[in-house]
């Protein structure tokens, strides 16, 4: 009886896949603990182990698929003993969940049911058909592999006919009448409005390229897009003198050993962020439909920027550690993070984000919450400024920090006091490394 390898829920927050590649091939021998393929997520790439010795019989779900679901079939494994040929009635098969290595602990890998198949349709194609009752079986999918597409489920509504528009349909120009603006500005230079109208109109064949979205790219956008419109945040912002800092964060890294790290300004802020939820408990929180959710330790999440989008990978209980083991986490996370590495419980929670573009050269920010997060933190470049100290005009180096809250979550006066704690904590260095 074969066993089918299917892909497994790796997260509660994670529900598609794409297949990256397969490091088995049909009719190679498999072991358990060998990886069968190589999968990539909305935050980071996995490899799948097999939980069975056996045969690989075959790969249902070639390498590049995106958008593959969980509990999907991903191929068929041959016990030992048992023949690869499938001549005769097909044998019933045995379900199991190829294992991510990080939750193999975790993963149910006991025998169950194999589901009814379905047509095959994107999650967006799949929830469009169920708003609007139609059968998936009714459709015949344009995407590669016969694979239901959204623009099939407009198409089977009548939105817009099926396929794609014919070339004269998409060279037509808009017939779009000028606007009086530029018809008088026409008359003005004496042309008529045909001319005005031809300098408005954009070339129908434009150069460009286009590059297909990743996984995670597309996830983010969708989140994002939901958060600014559904969130109602609010900004706060401060300015923060860093010379202190700076000064003693110099010293720090000259009793450093040969070769070691040296820390950043962003080790510190990380650390001063943490300090800062820790006295501001009632901001360590997140809104729920049912409660306001108040955590019991302090997990700052760190904004990694990689070639597939956006990765935040927390550091865990960042109040209770020293700023050096904070700030080695750190580049362990973010050098993972940039090689789509991290573990599912690496990059899930958190209490707060922070963004920082200060190496960007930029002044300040105003990010976009995350949720379930409630904060954010967007943290500008270090930079000296002209300030009023004891009357006189002096120099400082400064930095803008932006504090982004959910104003379901926090109200103002509290995201003031953790911002304030924040500028305090910065502006006292020692009182970081203590």
């Amino acid at each position: 009886m074969p066993i089918e390898i299917r892909l497994p829920e790796l997260s509660a927050s994670i529900n598609e896949a794409t297949i990256l590649a397969w490091r088995k091939r049909p009719g190679e021998a498999v072991k358990p603990g060998d990886v069968l393929v190589e999968i990539e997520t909305d935050k980071s790439a996995a490899e799948l182990e097999a939980s069975d010795e056996g045969t690989l019989l075959e790969i249902l779900v070639q390498e590049g698929a995106e958008g593959v679901p969980v509990g999907a079939l991903l191929a068929l494994l041959a016990r030992p003993g048992e023949a690869s040929a499938t001549n005769g009635s097909p044998p019933a098969r045995e379900t199991r969940s190829a294992r991510c290595p990080a939750q193999a602990a975790s993963t149910d890998l006991s025998a169950a049911p194999a589901p009814e198949r379905v047509a095959d349709a994107t999650p967006l194609a799949r929830r469009m058909a169920e708003q609007d009752g139609i059968p998936l079986a009714s459709i015949r999918g344009s995407g590669a592999g016969g694979r239901i597409l959204k623009c099939d489920i407009e198409a089977a509504r009548g939105m817009r006919p099926p396929g794609p528009l014919a070339p004269e349909a998409r060279r037509a120009p808009p017939k779009t009448e000028l606007p009086p603006v530029l018809s008088r500005f026409a008359r003005v230079r004496g042309q008529d409005d045909s001319a005005a109208q031809h300098a408005q109109e954009l070339p129908a064949e434009a150069p460009f390229h286009e590059l297909r979205h990743a996984t995670a790219r597309r996830t983010q956008a969708a989140r994002l897009a939901e958060s600014k419109r559904s969130l109602p945040h609010f900004y706060l912002t401060a300015d923060c003198e860093l010379d202190g800092l700076l000064a003693l964060r110099e010293e720090l890294n000259t009793r450093l050993r040969e070769g070691e790290p040296r820390f950043s300004v962003n080790d510190f802020v990380i650390r001063a962020a943490a300090l800062a939820l820790r006295r501001v408990p009632d901001a360590n929180v997140s809104f729920t439909e049912e409660a306001l959710r108040f955590y019991d330790r302090v997990d700052v999440a760190v904004a990694v920027a990689t070639d597939a989008g956006l990765v935040t990978p927390i550091v865990r209980d960042a109040d209770r550690k020293r700023l050096v083991d904070l700030s080695r986490e750190l580049r362990d996370l973010s050098e993972r993070a940039r090689a789509r590495r991290l573990r599912p419980e690496e990059y899930q929670g958190g209490s707060l984000t922070v963004s920082n573009l200060g190496s960007y050269g930029i002044q300040s920010l105003l990010p976009i919450p995350n949720p379930p997060q409630s904060c954010i933190l967007g943290v500008g470049a270090a930079e000296p400024r002209p300030v009023a100290r004891d009357g006189a005009v002096a120099v400082r180096t400064m930095i803008t920090c932006t504090l982004s809250a959910d104003h379901r979550a926090l109200d103002a006066a509290t995201g003031a006091e953790l911002l304030t704690a924040l500028r305090c904590g910065l502006e006292d260095p020692l009182s970081l490394v203590l």
